[in-house]
């Protein structure tokens, strides 16, 4: 995964750089004046795709025949609009875009994209720009997915807009992870405009591979919260109970997940330089544990020894080594003593 962030200078000069990078895609027309006109753009290339964010004040871009003709561009763009109002045309096509909204754009035709901003805030965009042979296979009919429109508070485009977040925060997942997250999204598109009749088994595999990716990510996002349940998770994602269970069915269900993702939380906390010295009750109560004993009880399941012993040998090893634990380190040590205790 790379990283570019072009913050160009405000004004006429930030004008002038925006147009000569994008003159043989489309034409830049600005909606303030000159001396107001301010955009910043951070690219991330992602596997085979690539992940833009956009602010920028507001401005037209015309993409014209003349611009198609001058060359080719054999992308799908994949833009979810996160603050202000975007309104995109292109033949008789129009749709208008607002905050969670997303929409499929054929860069191979011409457009036009009309974006305001709301309030001060200049408007933000952020896109998956995949390459047409990753997406247009997956398509019954590739050359008629241009201004495909996706509502922000579907079930479809809550689904795609956690993943959008999930992308632009991948170093914090396994770099082996990301083309899987790509595919997924490309086949949960194509079922949006349309899948080759062959394909259903593949858009089912990839949404459940996307629900289980976003729904563990806002697990392990509110670990300490107490609304952290199956109704909250289902009211929230807009799915059934059934099939919430059976996503986490792998994991040996969901309540086991949420417990052993809070326990290995309790974990880090225990060993960090933050945590030293502090009562093990208000931990487990932060952590939604009923007690210090529940919460005790389970960590010694989880991981073989107490987190009294726990923060012991922490305390042994800054002693001798001079440095806090890391917790990569220490989880090898408890996986060899559970090994070596057969449990």
């Amino acid at each position: 995964m790379t990283e570019n962030i072009s913050d160009g200078e405000h004004g006429a000069p930030a004008l002038k750089q925006l147009r000569d990078s994008a003159r043989d895609i489309c034409d830049v027309i600005p909606l303030t004046a000159e001396d107001h006109f301010h955009a910043t753009t951070t690219t991330l290339m992602v596997d085979n795709a690539l992940l833009v964010d956009s602010l920028i004040t507001p401005v037209q871009y015309d993409r014209t025949p003349a611009h198609v003709a001058r060359g080719a561009l054999d992308f799908y763009q994949v833009a979810l609009c996160l603050n202000g109002k975007m309104r995109f045309s292109s033949g008789r096509r129009e749709l208008t875009l607002r905050p969670g909204d997303i929409c499929l754009i054929d860069m191979s035709e011409p457009n036009r994209t009309v974006l305001t901003q709301t309030g001060e805030d200049r408007f933000h965009l952020r896109s998956l720009v995949l390459p047409r042979a990753v997406l247009a296979p997956k398509l019954a009919h590739p050359d008629s997915a241009n201004a495909t429109f996706l509502a922000g508070d579907s079930q479809r485009g809550l689904l795609l807009a956690g993943q959008f977040h999930m992308l632009w925060e991948s170093g914090s997942c396994e770099p082996s992870s990301l083309p899987g997250m790509i595919e997924a999204i490309a086949w949960v598109v194509a079922e949006t405009v349309g899948p080759t009749p062959d394909s259903i088994g593949d858009v089912e595999r990839a949404e459940r591979h996307l629900y289980l990716a976003v729904i563990k990510r806002h697990i392990e996002a509110n670990l300490n919260s107490p609304a952290l349940t199956a109704s909250h998770l289902c009211h929230r994602f807009r799915i059934s109970r059934a099939s919430l269970y059976r996503l986490f069915e792998a994991d040996g269900g969901l309540a086991r997940f949420i417990q052993e993702q809070r326990l290995n939380r309790a974990l880090r906390q225990l060993v960090s330089p933050s945590w030293q010295g502090k009562d093990l009750i208000n931990l487990a109560a932060d952590l939604q544990f009923s007690s210090a004993s529940t919460f005790i009880r389970a960590f010694r399941r989880r991981f073989g020894v107490t987190p009294g012993k726990i923060r012991e040998m922490a305390e042994t090893w800054r002693h001798e080594n001079g440095t806090f634990f890391e917790t990569d380190n220490l989880l090898h040590q408890l996986t060899r003593r559970r090994a070596a205790q057969g449990i």
